[in-house]
């Protein structure tokens, strides 16, 4: 399988193209900001820019759209950059995909639900709250309805290994390793399914290698609000020197309105492969542990 991944240097990315790399497959793997030692420069807005990786020459079998604007708050008060990053972006990948005969995989998220009665089934009806939701939800239509054959995979509150370390859990791991004083001010109304990127990368694999289209959500079996996900890694920590402040989403006053009651059930997934088994925060925190401990 020849694959190829935008956005391999962020955290869902690079752990595809890890994976993917361990299932020897062929993929490339490429960046528009951030550069990794593994990875290309690819501009998916300007698709004639000559710095570009030569997506058409690879012929790849697979479209991995990874890359995205993904902060939420900015992206409300830039709707423009918001929606061609993420909408405009996707219009991009998916002609190419037509041209080339490849199939597409669009990462989404459950911000496409208004959080009012989650966990949510694929088949749930959505109604997105922010400006990135709105956008995420209309690259998920464009995909579906370029092709039957692609993919859309809804995930959140990622967490795993990563170059820079961005995501929550492996941010306060690298923060309780290098004894750094942690302040966290976090919404103990709100709720997701966190999930390991390896675990996304797998499920992605399965997927792939089965030809499967359409929505799927992919979900662990961890299903908490941030307050419990920073104490769940605090536990392993219990030098660590931090200041945790729980509060009510409003009292926040984030710009984006959030999803409450969200989350994602992987039903689906899992009535195809039952035998899949998703790692959970507490084996992923052991896990740093004990390589750091070898090293």
């Amino acid at each position: 399988m020849k694959v190829f991944i935008s956005g391999a240097s962020g955290l869902v990315g690079g752990n595809c193209f890890q994976y993917f790399k361990e299932m020897k497959w062929d993929v490339v793997g490429t960046h528009f900001n951030y550069a990794t030692p593994n990875t290309f420069y690819f501009n998916t807005l300007d698709l004639e820019n000559e710095n570009n990786f030569q997506l058409k020459k690879f012929q790849p079998d697979v479209i991995v759209h990874c890359g995205a604007l993904t902060h939420v708050d900015y992206c409300e008060n830039h709707k423009e950059e918001s929606y061609e990053k993420t909408v405009i972006s996707t219009k991009n990948l998916i002609k190419i995909a037509a041209l080339i005969q490849a199939k597409l995989v669009y990462i989404s998220t459950d911000y496409v639900f208004d959080g009012k009665d989650g966990p949510y089934k694929e088949t749930d009806a959505t109604n997105p709250l922010s400006v990135y939701a709105k956008h995420k939800l209309e690259a998920e239509q464009i995909v579906l309805n370029a092709s039957e054959k692609h993919l859309v995979l809804r995930i959140t509150n990622v967490y795993g290994d990563e170059y820079r370390n961005k995501n929550f859990v492996s941010r306060i791991i690298h923060q309780c390793i290098q004894r750094e004083k942690i302040i966290l001010n976090l919404p103990y109304d709100q709720y997701a399914s966190p999930v390991n990127a390896y675990d996304v990368a797998r499920a992605m694999y399965q997927l792939l290698n089965d030809n499967q289209g359409g929505v799927f959500h992919i979900a662990s079996t961890d299903y908490m609000n941030r307050v419990d996900l920073a104490l769940r890694v605090l536990q392993y920590f219990p030098d660590a020197d931090y200041q945790l402040s729980a509060n009510d989403t409003n009292s926040l006053k984030q710009t984006a309105p959030r999803p409450l009651l969200a989350g994602l059930l992987k039903n689906k997934f899992s009535s195809l492969y039952p035998e899949f088994v998703f790692s959970n925060v507490d084996d992923y925190v052991s896990k740093v542990i004990e390589m750091r401990s070898k090293n």
